[in-house]
């Protein structure tokens, strides 16, 4: 009897994460746009689950920001607007600001320093050669990894939660418009090459225990993302996860 409780109860958890990721999925990409209804019955449908871990996964999105409850019943796609955007920008760099300073202030092995000006080293390749699709991948896999290297560097666990926070939202991570843009533009190649100069000059900062200046860096590092949004604005391109009458009535 435990035993097929506790494969009951697995089943329930593998059912949940594939109706959260594959949701999620949808939602981030923009197959679902902002004010989109989504309902038990659709996920049920959709990724072949019961109901009650698509009930499960939408309670989760809701928590993360992705989804909000409707008036009556269900849920829709969060609608945000370039503010709100640009907030999560802020909010992410004065986190990772802290986390630089924290690293400067902290006596960080030789050793994870040598990774993190490794995967700089690695990004300068990439930015030099960007061409095409997998170049791009390659790109947003080593960007995250430095994020990811910057973090672990803080050595606190309170960032690491506030920023995992912020990042589940479809744009508040370090890499959310640079997937929906050609990074072989000379104007994002411009961002792209001032981001790898604040790189670097973050390693060295943390490096040298100058942590006032790195919590600078890291801060002003951020507002590359806000760039690359301003990019998009700029070639009328469609904006992932802005509701079309929010940003109208931002412009006015």
């Amino acid at each position: 009897m435990e035993e097929t409780a506790l494969s009951e109860s697995e089943n329930t958890k593998s059912q949940t994460l594939t109706a959260f990721l594959g949701l999620r999925g949808l939602i981030v990409d923009g197959t679902l746009a902002p004010g989109s209804r989504v309902s038990e019955p659709l996920i049920v449908e959709r990724f072949g689950v019961s109901r009650t871990p698509a009930r499960a996964a939408l309670a989760q999105l809701a928590e993360e920001g992705l989804l909000a409850k409707r008036e009556k019943s269900g849920y829709e796609v969060k609608s945000y607007t370039e503010q709100d955007v640009f907030q999560a920008i802020e909010i992410r760099g004065i986190l990772e600001g802290m986390a630089a300073r924290l690293a400067a202030e902290a006596d960080v092995s030789a050793s994870h320093l040598q990774v993190m000006e490794s995967v700089v080293t690695e990004l300068d390749d990439v930015v030099g050669r960007l061409t095409t699709d997998s170049e791009q991948t390659e790109y947003v896999h080593l960007n995250n990894e430095f994020h990811r290297l910057l973090l672990e560097a803080s050595e606190s666990e309170m960032l690491a939660m506030s920023l995992e926070r912020i990042k589940a939202l479809p744009f508040g991570s370090p890499n959310a418009f640079v997937e929906s843009l050609s990074l072989n533009h000379a104007a994002v190649k411009k961002v792209l090459i001032m981001a790898q100069e604040q790189h670097r000059a973050i390693v060295e900062c943390i490096r040298k225990g100058e942590a006032t200046r790195a919590e600078r860096l890291a801060h002003e590092h951020s507002f590359c993302a806000a760039r690359y949004l301003q990019l998009l604005r700029a070639k009328d391109e469609p904006i992932p996860w802005i509701a079309e009458k929010a940003k109208r009535a931002n412009r006015k």
